[in-house]
């Protein structure tokens, strides 16, 4: 057996959640992973890396909530999705909001434009990780 050879098994239950994204960026209109790389004030880059099977980079789980919001997700994709992710990530989704035990709710706050599109990308990315670690803080109280 190669070194290869248990990089490429460690890396199969991601290949298999990453699979599943692509499949439903496939399915979005021209433009989706652009919106989705603002949305997580990422570059488009990452996000061919995170949906990319053949790439072993995993999607953070703090971005997770966050994609299937934006590449609209049917309940069954994000069913798929979840137990994949849980698969390949066993305690990540723990106590993370994430999934049937935590219920998460949508707030809708209003912040300053900052006048410059990749500032105000950065400043949602802040506020959206802000409320996921608070949350987890006090979930954990």
């Amino acid at each position: 057996m190669s070194a290869d050879s248990g990089i490429e098994s460690a890396a199969m239950p991601v290949a298999a959640y990453k699979r599943i994204l692509q499949q439903v960026l496939d399915r979005r209109p021209s433009g989706m992973r652009q919106r989705l790389a603002e949305a997580l004030g990422k570059n488009r880059s990452f996000i061919s890396q995170i949906s990319n099977p053949g790439y072993a980079t995993p999607i953070p789980v703090q971005h997770v909530e966050r994609i299937f919001e934006i590449c609209h997700f049917s309940k069954e994709e994000k069913k798929l999705f979840l137990a994949a992710y849980r698969r390949a990530h066993p305690r990540r989704l723990q106590g993370n909001g994430q999934g049937e035990g935590n219920p998460a709710r949508r707030v809708t706050v209003t912040l300053p434009d900052l006048g410059d599109a990749q500032k105000n990308r950065k400043l949602d990315a802040l506020i959206a990780d802000f409320a996921t670690l608070a949350g987890k803080l006090l979930r954990d109280d």
